[in-house]
């Protein structure tokens, strides 16, 4: 599953430079699916969805950090454990129930997002 930040956030942001997927945004900033990966251009995501890598993508959230659950992997394919967790020092990057995948799941969008 992917993790999300709750809003017991305190904007501190240790876990933003953690991430390998470069998925942790701070509040209202926009996001792009290239931003810390190999995708370019045009892609088809392994949902099936089709999306422009370089366009800028309304934030999740406007007050606090926020991770972008489509480039979330929990860290599977570079660390032992979710760094942004593993940072945090109010333990608010937790599991989010809504977007619960298996380890084949992450480990095959690591693999998706970086071109491996």
């Amino acid at each position: 599953m992917a993790i999300i930040i709750t809003d017991e956030c305190i904007n501190c942001g240790a876990c933003e430079p953690e991430c390998p997927n470069t998925a942790i945004y701070e509040g209202a900033d926009d996001w792009r699916f290239k931003d810390g990966t190999a995708l370019r251009g045009k892609v088809i995501l392994p949902s099936g969805v089709e999306v422009d890598a370089d366009a800028p993508m309304v934030p999740i959230s406007d007050d606090i950090y926020y991770i972008v659950p489509d480039k979330c992997t929990e860290c599977k394919g570079f660390h032992d454990e979710p760094q942004c967790a593993a940072v945090c020092p109010v333990d608010c990057c937790v599991p989010d129930d809504n977007h619960v995948e298996s380890e084949e799941t992450l480990l095959n969008r690591q693999a998706f997002l970086h071109n491996e």
